[in-house]
């Protein structure tokens, strides 16, 4: 899974649309897209947390992490190993700019 954290600020060049685009048609066309999506604007998260006595414990305007970046949508794709998996998040425009892409499996379990 590459994890795509872009930068909380908006001070750094962005990348444009187009380059997701082109992204996005490149992963498809390699027949590694498992799947993807990018999540909504940060102002409209929702934070869950369960008290002590096990009480849901809902914060309505947003995280609170204390955080540089924001997770800001997902790729999971299909490749036979971590190197090729370090490129394809290379290639990702979210890793440009300010931002970093985090690589890490899917959990398996034998139930």
């Amino acid at each position: 899974m590459l994890l795509i954290h872009s930068a909380a600020t908006t001070d750094a060049p962005q990348c444009s649309f187009e380059d997701w685009i082109a992204y996005d048609k490149t992963v498809q066309e390699a027949g590694i897209l498992v799947a993807s999506h990018s999540l909504a604007d940060l102002t409209t998260a929702t934070t869950v947390r369960v008290g002590p006595a096990g009480d849901r414990i809902i914060t309505t305007d947003g995280p609170f992490a204390e955080t540089r970046e924001i997770l800001g949508g997902y790729y999971v794709i299909d490749v036979p190993d971590l190197d090729v998996a370090l490129d394809w998040a290379a290639r990702c425009p979210g890793a440009r700019d300010g931002g970093s892409v985090v690589v890490r499996p899917v959990a398996e379990f034998d139930v």
